[in-house]
């Protein structure tokens, strides 16, 4: 208790906190870069939208990439990608819009991988019949703008990726989903379509944690040049 000039009790009270707010026009917004002693504005937080390249990249790698079943036509980068994913450094991954293969070696051997998936993005009452396309082609683009005319496959081996998973479990990009059958092109039959059976007639499965030995073993009996 503390007794006010006339004598008389009062409480005693937490120090007051004046706070003026500057009106000077109507509906005038607060602005925190105005505010001093005494005079306290409310602060409004905004968050700044992204507009660079680093939000697109993300926003289209999520769209693509972001379920389990990806379409058809993007598919292949990701069978690359995980077949990449074992065999690098010893391969480069090089395919491009007009490449004639997807891999290369340092000496020069070419290799090409080709997909196919039991279980389609859009939705299917049953498997898709998988089938690769290993058709000889007429020639082959070098570097991406010289066309070289020379009948025949350009790659040297073939890797044949297989995602036979049809169930909810199915996910195209787990690795661990994926079967992979390696072929030296020369051992390829003269058609543009080869089936999975006939596949398996030519080549063992392999998994993903076995494909790099198998690819170097079966790349150790491919002499150079074979294809120029």
């Amino acid at each position: 208790m503390r007794a006010c000039p006339a004598g008389l009790p009062v409480k005693a009270h937490a120090p007051v906190l004046a706070i003026r707010f500057p009106t000077s026009g109507s509906g005038r917004r607060p602005d925190p870069f105005r505010a001093t002693e005494g005079n306290i504005e409310h602060a409004s937080i905004s968050t700044a939208r992204g507009f660079g390249t680093t939000e697109v990249v993300e926003k289209v790698s999520q769209a693509a990439f972001g379920k389990p079943l990806i379409t058809n036509i993007l598919r292949g980068h990701v069978a690359e990608a995980i077949i990449a994913l074992a065999l690098e450094p010893e391969w480069t991954w090089c395919s491009a819009d007009y490449a004639g293969w997807d891999f290369e070696r340092s000496d020069g051997l070419r290799l090409e991988v080709k997909q196919s998936a039991a279980r389609q993005s859009w939705g299917t009452d049953k498997p898709s019949k998988p089938s690769f396309d290993v058709a000889a082609r007429t020639g082959y683009w070098e570097g991406g703008t010289k066309w070289i005319e020379k009948p025949g496959r350009a790659a040297h081996l073939y890797v044949l990726a297989h995602h036979g998973i049809y169930d909810d479990s199915a996910d195209h990009r787990d690795p661990e989903q994926w079967e992979f059958f390696v072929i030296p092109s020369g051992s390829l039959p003269d058609i543009k379509r080869i089936s999975l059976k006939t596949v398996q007639g030519l080549a063992s499965v392999v998994t993903i944690a076995e494909l790099a030995k198998v690819v170097d073993d079966i790349a150790g009996g491919i002499t150079l040049p074979v294809i120029e």
